[in-house]
């Protein structure tokens, strides 16, 4: 399945004209198990948390530079979720969504939403940073794409997802 949710993606972002890089490297689940691999690339690099609101029953996919820290304390209550409600979502919800399972959560399974039940939290330093690229996982742990933080504007817009950009420290 995930060559073919990748191939799937590929074509989408052809079809929008949007250029991409990919880096391919063996399956790594952590960011610090890929970074060897990301040393020659220019931009930020993403890490991605597929996280839910238990009283709300929403759906959040996270999107922050790889070496930003992530208090689900604070952001829930920046989304006005309450105070502890944000957890990490079980991996078979993430299939059914997004058509990837663990390691492989990126803002571009967003193709797959088709509802839009995913709500999307960037790092607005991922859009608004100067950065030539920004990279994510292309439905598979085992590659690293690129593509230019305007061509992620597009691409989200184009899917019916608009961003809520945040400030991680």
């Amino acid at each position: 399945m995930t060559e073919s949710v990748r191939a799937e993606l590929e074509k989408y972002l052809e079809s929008l004209n949007i250029v991409t890089n990919c880096v391919e490297h063996p399956p790594v689940f952590t960011v610090e198990e890929m970074m060897p691999y990301l040393q020659e690339v220019n931009g930020a690099i993403t890490k991605n948390l597929f996280l839910k609101d238990k009283k709300k029953k929403s759906l959040w996919l996270v999107s922050v530079r790889h070496d930003r820290q992530v208090n689900l304390n604070d952001l829930s209550k920046k989304l006005n979720s309450g105070s502890c409600n944000l957890r990490f979502a079980d991996e078979a919800i993430m299939l059914e969504k997004l058509k990837v399972g663990q390691g492989c959560a990126t803002a571009l399974a967003l193709l797959f939403d088709k509802d839009q039940s995913v709500r999307l939290v960037l790092d607005q330093d991922l859009v608004q940073g100067g950065h030539d690229h920004v990279y994510f996982h292309p439905m598979t742990n085992a590659a690293t794409m690129g593509l230019r933080p305007e061509d992620l504007m597009c691409f989200l817009k184009e899917t019916g997802h608009e961003p809520i950009l945040e400030s991680f420290n």
